[in-house]
C-alpha cells in the first residue's frame, strides 16, 4: 500500500466489508480534534442507514483494521450516515444527485457572493452547473468550492409553527 494516504488505505481495507453488508462507502475522514484522532466512516444505502447498519459495519471492520494497522496512533472509530445535508465529494456523489437541490459555498466570492442555493443541473469532469433560485445558471469548478451539500432540509417538512 506504499504511496497511499491513510484514508485511501482504510477505504481499501473496509470497502469489501461494507459491500458484503449491502452498504455504500460514502466517505472516510481521519482528523485530529483537540488531542484525539477520529477515523470517521460514512455509509449509505437505499432506504437509509440504520443504527444496526453502523454497528454491523463497526464490528466487521474493527479486527481487519487492527490487523492491517494502517494508522500508527490511537484513534476513535465512528461509523455513521452522511446525514441529511450530506456533502457531495466524489464524482459518483455528484452524478447520483443531478436534479437535486444543493447548497454551494465558493472559496472565493463570485460576483460578490460565496453562498448559493439551487438545483444541481449537471456535473462533468469537475465542472458543476447549478440552476439558481432566480433561474440563472452557475458554472463552477469543484476545486473552487469549499463544499457542495444536498439541500434537503425544509422547515415545511415538519409540523412547526413559526
Amino acid at each position: 500500500m506504499a504511496g497511499k494516504n491513510t484514508v485511501d488505505r482504510v477505504q481499501e481495507i473496509i470497502a469489501p466489508y461494507a459491500e458484503e453488508l449491502g452498504l455504500q462507502l460514502w466517505d472516510v475522514t481521519f482528523k485530529k480534534e483537540g488531542t484525539d484522532w477520529y477515523l470517521r466512516v460514512y455509509i449509505d444505502k437505499d432506504g437509509g442507514v440504520s443504527v444496526d447498519d453502523c454497528v454491523d459495519l463497526t464490528h466487521a471492520i474493527t479486527k481487519p483494521l487492527d490487523e492491517a494497522d494502517p494508522i500508527s496512533q490511537s484513534y476513535m472509530l465512528e461509523v455513521s450516515s452522511p446525514g441529511i445535508e450530506r456533502e457531495l465529494k466524489k464524482d459518483e456523489h455528484f452524478e447520483k444527485y443531478i436534479g437535486s437541490p444543493v447548497m454551494l459555498r465558493a472559496i472565493r466570492p463570485i460576483d460578490g457572493v460565496r453562498d448559493f442555493q439551487g438545483v444541481l443541473e449537471s456535473y462533468n469532469e469537475g465542472q458543476i452547473i447549478v440552476r439558481l433560485q432566480d433561474g440563472k445558471e452557475l458554472s463552477v469548478d469543484k476545486k473552487d468550492c469549499s463544499y457542495v451539500k444536498l439541500d434537503d432540509f425544509d422547515i415545511n417538512d415538519f409540523n412547526v409553527e413559526i
